[in-house]
């Protein structure tokens, strides 16, 4: 299918502050890219690409100041079938890809150490894909989605013992859940079409039989339908917006939808 994007993020920063953006799609295997544009009008200096070797996502760097206005349009190809992962595997650990193997540690946002005890106590019966799912089910029917419940300090922890979040919470739970049962899983930011109301998203990749799969523990959009922008350990790595400073809002809308 192909998607249309076009996110329009309008901010004022009373002094000048250097700012990170992780708003582009990534070219892929999966989701490629027919054209894109990134631009931001005001008080900006050029954007400067940020990319190390093993930096995921087209992160760009700008020092803002005073009013400025960023805007992405872009078109994107998805080719990827519906979420299928009943029954797929998890390798062991040694056998993971050195660049994996890291999605099994706590960290920032997601204490799996801290919920590995409950986790086998609940889902110990299921393994691999079955397992993920399962975990996902149960995060659905025990969570209530409430804007506003959470803040950047919220941990996965907190939301579980809230039962509430949105889908920054929903996905650092199951994060969470997997690693304290050994399954790999990152956190991605998506642009999702359908979405409602429509803004940016976060959701889950888990590694099962040698690939990356994507899902959605909040169930707000369709996994074939998703378009990654970036991804990490959790929110720490995927804020689509880093202000080293301070900014007020002004306006931000991001309309994503399927085309013909």
């Amino acid at each position: 299918m192909r998607v249309s994007i076009a996110a329009d993020l309008d901010y004022f920063f009373p002094e000048p502050a250097d700012v990170l953006l992780a708003v582009e799609a990534i070219p892929m295997k999966d989701q490629k890219l027919v054209r894109d544009k990134l631009t931001v009008a005001g008080e900006a200096t050029p954007l400067r690409s940020f990319q190390e070797h093993g930096t995921p996502g087209r992160s760009q760097w700008t020092e803002a100041n005073d009013r400025v206005q960023i805007r992405y349009e872009a078109l994107v190809d998805v080719e990827r079938p519906p979420l299928s992962i009943a029954g797929l595997d998890v390798p062991p650990r040694r056998e993971l890809p050195p660049d994996v193997v890291h999605y099994l540690f706590p960290s920032r946002y997601c204490e799996s150490d801290k919920l590995e005890t409950y986790a086998m106590s609940k889902f110990g019966h299921r393994s691999g894909g079955d397992l993920v799912l399962e975990m996902t089910d149960w995060i659905r029917h025990n969570f209530e989605y409430v804007p506003g419940s959470s803040d950047n300090s919220t941990t996965a922890t907190d939301s579980f013992l809230r039962r509430q979040g949105v889908c920054r919470d929903y996905s650092h739970v199951l994060i969470t859940l997997a690693r304290a049962m050994g399954v790999p899983a990152r956190m991605v930011s998506v642009y999702a079409p359908g979405l409602n109301p429509p803004d940016f998203h976060a959701v889950v990749e888990v590694w099962l039989d040698g690939n990356w799969h994507l899902i959605d523990p909040a169930g707000m959009a369709a996994e074939e339908s998703l378009v990654r922008i970036t991804y990490g350990r959790d929110a720490t790595d995927i804020s689509f917006m880093t202000i080293f400073g301070y900014a007020e809002l002004q306006s931000q809308s991001v309309l994503v939808a399927e085309v013909a």
